[in-house]
């Protein structure tokens, strides 16, 4: 029994604890009311291309119009981000989404929709995603207190995660009952009410104290830094054409054969929803074992990647196709959170937001290409043998990349719980900007192009 439950008062509810203020609620509860509506979208986007006679050529058209623009302005979104108040930044972003949104459900739902105004308003998504992540990303940093961030970034990735399993699920489920258009009509709605939300923020100042310090100066001596640590370039490298492939085969290859061979949207769904409740369960078991090497854990944990395309190319059954999707989270939250380690262990604090950059945008940006060439390289070649080569290349190079020494080598440093005590308690001018939380770019996302650590 907990003793401080029998001196509450009847009736009062527990008192929330002391880092989670009224910036992260509210930061917190529009994250998971817009991951609900963008896991149904990413859905109902593709099936409203299907559903309006559209190709598989023309869904992997649509899904990288939403990419190729967070490719374009991600870096220009970071430096605007740094130079404006963050919270009007994500209110703006937000309402340009919802706006997008709407218009995509209207066109859907008037039975008119052309696949160049798919693509262009899809586009417009994308190219707001790119200015808020950075924003949101900073505005969650500032607001949460450095020596309880990692309980307070839990609580947040376990909210988002949720939303976005519920999400997938009721999201596939409802296209399959009243048609793609009123879930993005859902979806536009969540991103209002998020904007209503994040309007009430209490914009707490940007870390960068020189607002007007040289932007390409900055990303010059980020690349630097990227370019001078092998596993770091090699991992990004890898991933460059892993997230492409993984996000090709599920933006575009899935729904098609989950429409053809599975019985229509709701299997994909769960399918979706199953690898969102690994990527929980991976976040669980990683909050208990601390692998000493963990590069070689994480790059390991990739190999399960290639697992989902060789199911949909043997079109396994639906069960069999969530089993393995559970699989691949739990698999990629591990790598996932070795990464993250790794960057906070070995990148210096000053250049950890310009490395990171260069890892997003490595991240993504073969992505728009994959997917746009989805459809055409299946007209060639077949959809079986495009998803075998999916997972052939996600084999391939995740091998290749376990011959780098320090991959297999990087060790975790253990910091003792008194020193590391003593430093978050030591007072000592000038105070230092705590370092920005990672993106997990490396989890893929859908399709949308957002593996980010902050969903829109």
């Amino acid at each position: 029994m907990n003793p401080d439950a029998a001196l509450r008062p009847p009736g009062r509810a527990p008192r929330l604890p002391s880092w989670a203020g009224r910036n992260f609620r509210l930061l917190t509860a529009a994250s998971v009311i817009t991951s609900l509506g963008n896991s149904g979208a990413l859905i109902a986007a593709a099936f409203a291309v299907i559903e309006s006679g559209g190709s598989a050529t023309d869904v992997g058209l649509v899904a990288a119009s939403r990419t190729l623009p967070l490719v374009v302005f991600l870096l220009i979104g970071g430096a605007m981000a740094d130079r404006l108040p963050r919270n009007q930044v994500m209110v703006a972003a937000n309402v340009l989404n919802s706006v997008s949104q709407a218009a995509f459900a209207i066109l859907i739902l008037s039975g008119h929709a052309q696949l160049w105004q798919m693509a262009a308003l899809t586009a417009v998504g994308g190219t707001a995603h790119a200015f808020f992540a950075p924003a949101s990303e900073g505005m969650l940093l500032a607001t949460i207190d450095p020596a309880h961030a990692n309980k307070a970034f839990s609580v947040f990735r376990v909210g988002m995660n949720g939303a976005n399993i519920g999400g997938a699920a009721l999201g596939g489920a409802l296209v399959a009952v009243i048609g793609p258009g009123w879930v993005l009509a859902v979806d536009a709605a969540a991103f209002a009410v998020a904007a209503a939300l994040r309007s009430f923020l209490t914009s707490t100042g940007n870390l960068r104290a020189e607002a007007g310090a040289g932007m390409l100066r900055d990303l010059r001596d980020g690349w630097r830094e990227f370019v001078s640590r092998r596993w770091l370039w090699g991992i990004v490298v890898q991933f460059s054409v892993v997230n492409a492939v993984f996000t090709a085969a599920e933006a575009v290859y899935g729904p098609l054969v989950s429409n053809e061979r599975l019985g229509g949207a709701g299997p994909w769904g769960l399918a979706l929803a199953a690898f969102g409740a690994g990527t929980v369960s991976g976040g669980v078991l990683m909050m208990r074992w601390k692998p000493r090497r963990m590069l070689l854990a994480g790059t390991l944990s990739v190999f399960p990647m290639a697992l989902p395309p060789a199911a949909l190319a043997l079109v396994v059954p639906a069960a069999g196709l969530a089993a393995l999707m559970f699989m691949t989270g739990v698999a990629i939250e591990v790598f996932a959170v070795g990464w993250m380690l790794a960057l906070h262990q070995e990148i210096p604090g000053d250049k950890l937001s310009r490395v990171s950059s260069y890892d997003w945008f490595g991240s993504v940006a073969m992505i728009p290409v994959a997917t746009a060439l989805a459809g055409p390289v299946m007209n060639a070649i077949g959809r079986p043998a495009a998803l075998w080569g999916c997972s052939g290349l996600i084999v391939l190079l995740t091998a290749a990349v376990l011959l780098l020494p320090e991959v297999r080598r990087l060790t975790r440093r253990e910091v003792a719980a008194d020193a590391a005590a003593a430093g978050a308690a030591a007072d000592t001018p000038p105070p230092q900007p705590p370092k920005p939380p990672q993106p997990t770019v490396k989890a893929p996302s859908g399709g949308s192009g957002d593996g980010t650590a902050v969903a829109s």
